[in-house]
């Protein structure tokens, strides 16, 4: 061999001998390294929007980081006392306690604040405030800074206090949204007088009422009841309620809440800022937290708060909802890319075949003279590096640019192993050809191929690889963590079965090749003559690809139509039919709703309901049985449409003062099918159960009684009105209700179903599954290509032959198309059997709810099963087996065009 600092000439040389296949190569290897290096920035990149979006979305009580601590111990001086709760030492506790927060917790200092409240309510002991029960309402008082930047004052001012404020000071002011305001009876210049304190009640003078600038977020929410009131129980039975309400007071006003029995307590209140969290982060958000609640975080806060400061937060359900979702839907995502990384791997090795196919004689020739095969190989290996590597730069420099705010480590890895890939692939491919040297090569035949041992030890620890997933699998059941076994059991399960499919296909050549050769014609015969002595290489391989993307793609179309289905499901248990209209507060609906409705455009059938409430028995005062008051004909008929337990009408008639009734299960169980007497709020009933149905439109979830609405003669009427239609004017529905009274609302299952879509984690994974699929598919398709190109010199030159023999074009068209049948076939069947199969050894493993919905909380799960669907199986083969013909059909289209002599003096190929 020349010395290695003659490379550079060899590599200068070979590129300009053939620059075009340089320059494919370049693009294939750009291509691999850009969906090698963005797919894992993309999935980072939706992870993080489903963790912004699941804190920024969840209640701001549930995310935000409170540290309280008690009042200042009474054994100590009261102006000591009063000290410790001025705004200045809680500003100072403030600073230092928000720079001990643990990475990456972040703080948004806009809706965080600070302050002094009472940890129990006060009583008002004026007269005329709202009693619904009888019972006078309750005042929470907080001290809060930053009022005056949250809050517009629609009337009088902004509370104010002095330093004149103590512990013994008795009248202070005060302020109260809007809300409180309209549902209290307060304006600007109320007095309110509140119990509990020693000397004498407290006197708070509303000096304004505010509006909130931002009522949903932390300032105002943190605290529900300062935003708007509430009503609550006092625990009786009966339960009797009365108003829980909020003031604002002035800052330094914080004293006076000293000398009370409210239990004031100091607090500091951190609200989230999430516009620089990542979804790498979650691990650490979710170990920060738990050491603030109960950790070596919180023992430093009470440095600073006290020795009893608490930290309280809901931030860990937060995280661990979304890290519940992400654990769902990152192994079907990683079934998508364990599959294209199959294909991808398949097709770059191809490259390489292609081209130690292409330059068998010369690599043979230097080994007859004396070449090593590390010169050789190093000599190869840099002249595949001189358009690899910079095109898996540039594919690794266009994903960073795509996608932002991602890690560069998994893609700058991803780039890389492509890049070694594409530049290892011919060198090892020649040195595995031309250990030896030879005189002359061998036929590769597929017909006679002999698997060694090693091949057959190889292809059966794959086998035992994909049955031990399965089954574990199985065994494990949705109930199981995620993990990479669901990910890639499809992709083994895909490569043993073409390993059998490859170990089987010379079988039904040899069947057919002798009919075959009785017939007149000669192109049967020589397509399957030809189809079995293509190189084993050229056939196992682009099965290997065409295989594992038609299996990728049946199992990942199947998920995702299981994933619509079920989230279909989930909308119409929501709604119980394609529009529910009901009525805020459970009062009968107007008269003229049901006719309003019915005229809506899209609208086939109206019904309505009452709902009243039963004891099973007349000792059980607890009323929790759901009874549904029904027209027999119209429900009956709906819930049919709607999937949802329909029935006969007979089935509700009322014979003999006894009301027939259709139960759920477990109503039915309790029962009984003899007569039973129930106790209403329309008064007893005597019902007898004709059937049983899971679900019903009116109660899509629980126990429920359905009877005839006729049967309740002291119900307050219908409540609630169910219609179905398809193509229901919304617009018009919508106006339809109001235009019929006030009061009511209009809920559609058309956006139900849209807001179970729009989670950042499903649709960011379902979005990457599509494009990883058709990625796949574009590889599989391009495996074939790169199998049929490999072949194509032979192919020509043979079909040169044959027409210097007689055979006509349209013979020679009809062999090549021939030819290729058998393999495509084979991959488009193969495809669909290995899918299907894999859709049923998984779907046990599968958790279809979970994965649709588990970002949508209060959302009855539909109880989906994966299955196969068939467009998933049918629409890749038959895509595989056009593409195959129309590659087969344009070369020998090509070749058509060329006179038989030119391909003649290419060389005698076989």
């Amino acid at each position: 061999m020349p010395p290695n600092a003659q490379g550079a000439s060899w590599v200068r040389t070979r590129l300009r001998a053939a620059p075009w296949p340089a320059v494919v190569f370049g693009v294939l290897v750009l291509v691999t390294a850009f969906l090698a290096a963005v797919l894992p920035r993309a999935v980072e990149a939706y992870e993080t929007d489903g963790l912004r979006e699941a804190v920024a979305t969840a209640a701001p009580e549930s995310t935000v980081l409170e540290l309280k601590t008690e009042q200042p111990g009474l054994n100590r001086p009261e102006e000591a006392r009063a000290d410790e709760v001025r705004p200045e030492a809680l500003a100072a506790v403030y600073g230092r306690a928000r720079a001990l927060l643990p990475e990456p917790l972040r703080v948004d200092p806009d809706e965080s604040a600070y302050g002094v409240r009472t940890g129990k309510s006060l009583q008002a002991l004026d007269a005329w405030l709202p009693r619904p029960d009888g019972l006078l309402p309750r005042f929470t008082l907080l001290a809060q800074s930053g009022a005056a930047g949250h809050a517009t004052v629609r009337e009088g001012r902004l509370p104010t206090a002095d330093g004149s404020v103590s512990v013994d000071t008795r009248s202070v002011e005060g302020a109260v949204t809007a809300e409180t305001a309209r549902t209290l009876r307060l304006r600007a210049g109320s007095a309110l007088t509140l119990d509990g304190f020693t000397d004498g009640p407290l006197t708070v003078r509303v000096t304004g009422v505010l509006q909130p600038r931002h009522p949903e977020r932390s300032y105002w929410s943190a605290e529900p009841v300062l935003r708007t009131p509430a009503m609550a129980s006092d625990g009786g039975r009966p339960p009797q309620f009365y108003w829980e309400a909020g003031v604002l007071l002035a800052p330094g006003a914080a004293p006076a809440l000293l000398g009370g029995q409210g239990e004031p307590e100091r607090y500091w209140r951190f609200a989230p800022a999430t516009g620089r969290l990542t979804g790498a982060d979650t691990a650490a958000l979710a170990d920060g937290i738990a050491s603030l609640e109960d950790g070596p975080a919180l023992v430093r806060m009470r440095g600073v708060a006290g020795p009893t400061a608490q930290l309280s937060t809901g931030l860990e359900q937060v995280v661990g909802a979304y890290t519940e979702t992400r654990d769902a839907v990152a192994p079907v995502v990683a079934v998508a890319a364990f599959g294209i990384a199959a294909v991808a791997f398949v097709v770059l090795v191809m490259s390489g075949g292609l081209a130690a196919a292409r330059r068998e004689g010369e690599l043979a020739l230097l080994r007859a003279r004396g070449g090593s095969l590390r010169g050789i190989a190093g000599r190869l290996l840099a002249e595949n590096a001189v358009p690899a590597v910079p095109a898996a730069a540039c594919g690794l420099l266009l994903a960073v640019l795509v996608v932002d705010e991602a890690r560069l480590l998994p893609a700058v890895l991803g780039a890389g192993a492509v890049a070694v890939l594409a530049c290892a692939a011919l060198p090892v491919r020649a040195a595995v050809a031309h250990r030896r040297p030879r005189a002359q090569q061998g036929r590769d035949d597929l017909a006679r191929a002999r698997p060694g041992g090693r091949r057959t030890v190889a292809e059966l620890t794959l086998l035992v690889l994909a049955a031990g997933s399965v089954l574990t699998l199985r065994r494990r059941g949705p109930a199981g963590g995620g993990d990479l076994l669901v990910s890639a059991a499809p992709v083994l399960v895909a490569l043993v079965a073409a390993l059998v499919l490859v170990r089987l296909y010379p079988l039904p050549l040899r069947w057919a090749a002798g009919p075959a050769g009785r017939l007149r014609g000669v192109v049967g015969f020589l397509s399957l003559a030809r189809a079995g002595r293509s190189p084993a290489a050229v056939a196992t391989l682009p099965l290997l690809a065409l295989l594992t993307a038609l299996t990728t793609a049946a199992f990942g179309g199947s998920v995702l139509a299981g994933v619509a289905d079920a989230r279909d499901r989930a909308a119409l248990l929501e709604t119980g039919a394609d529009a529910l209209v009901t009525t805020a507060d459970g009062s009968p609906l107007p008269a003229g709703v049901v006719p309003a409705v019915r005229k809506v455009a899209g609208v086939r059938q109206v019904t309505a309901v009452g709902i009243v409430f039963a004891s099973e028995s007349a000792s059980d005062e607890a009323r929790s049985l759901t009874v549904a008051g029904v027209e027999p004909d119209a429900y009956g008929a709906l819930a049919g449409r709607m999937g949802l337990g329909g029935f006969e009408a007979g089935r509700l008639r009322i014979r003999d003062g006894v009301l027939d009734a259709v139960a759920s299960p477990e109503v039915a169980e309790r029962l009984g099918r003899a007569p039973h007497r129930i106790v209403t709020d329309a008064g007893p009933l005597t019902v007898r159960i004709t059937a049983v149905r899971p679900r019903t439109p009116a109660v899509p979830e629980g126990e429920f009684l359905l009877v005839d609405a006729a049967g309740l003669k002291d119900s307050a009427g219908p409540s609630m009105l169910l219609a179905a239609g398809a193509g229901l004017d919304t617009k018009a529905l919508r106006a339809a209700v109001r235009g019929a009274g006030s009061g009511l609302s209009v809920t559609l299952r058309s956006e139900a179903r849209a807001a179970l879509s729009d989670a950042p984690l499903q649709a960011g994974a379902e979005r990457i599954y599509l494009w990883a699929v058709a990625a796949g598919a574009g590889y599989a398709v391009l495996a074939l290509v790169l199998g049929l190109v490999r072949s194509a010199p032979e192919r020509a030159a043979l079909l040169a032959r044959l027409r210097t023999l007689g055979m006509t074009t349209r013979q020679g068209r009809h062999l090549l198309g021939l030819e290729a049948l058998p393999q495509t076939l084979l991959a488009a069947g193969g495809g669909m059997a290995v899918g299907w199969a894999t859709v049923g050894l998984l779907a046990p493993g599968i958790d279809l709810d979970r994965l649709a919905l588990a970002d949508a909380s209060g959302v009855t799960p539909p109880d989906a099963v994966l299955r196969t669907d068939v467009w998933s199986l049918a629409l890749p083969a038959a895509g595989a087996m056009l593409l195959a013909g129309a590659v087969a059909v344009a070369q020998a289209w090509w070749a058509g065009r060329r006179t038989p002599i030119s391909h003649l003096r290419a060389g005698d190929m076989r």
